[in-house]
């Protein structure tokens, strides 16, 4: 059974209380609360280790290009995925519906469909909009 108040313990930002109550954060769409860990690690890459992932032959280069995979292959593990290769990190979920707009999103027809509930943030309905224009699908909207 997942034990929630072991997880909650792993964000520093959730251990705060604002106006008296614990916070309660809902907004991971726009940006995620960091654990500790990522909190570490990212700070020991700015610190120790900067440099490009799969853009150098130097040593901090092999160093981000070994931790940028390997963090792939627990990704990769976690979820089931096939192939470690089937991971792509984005910057948040804009990006990625854009990526995923854009790029599958040629694959669509005039009058294939993509449906998205009315409570949706605009960054998940105006890249269909911008598709729709493109190739004549249709977005449809469901009410919860």
């Amino acid at each position: 059974m997942m034990n929630v108040q072991e997880i909650k313990s792993f964000f520093p930002a959730l251990k705060q209380k604002i106006y008296d109550h614990p916070l309660v954060y809902l907004d991971s769409a726009a940006t995620t609360l960091k654990p500790v860990s990522v909190i570490e690690k990212v700070t020991k890459y700015y610190t120790l280790e900067n440099a490009n992932v799969h853009r150098g032959a130097h040593y901090l280069s092999q160093k981000a290009t070994e931790e940028f995979e390997q963090a792939r292959e627990v990704v990769a593990k976690f979820i089931n995925a096939k192939e470690s290769s089937e991971i792509v990190f984005v910057r948040g979920t804009t990006e990625a519906i854009n990526l995923v707009a854009s790029s599958y999103g040629q694959n669509f027809k005039e009058g294939d469909e993509v449906i998205v509930s009315v409570l949706e943030h605009h960054a998940n309905i105006v890249p269909w909009h911008i598709l729709n224009k493109k190739k004549r699908i249709k977005v449809k909207f469901i009410h919860l």
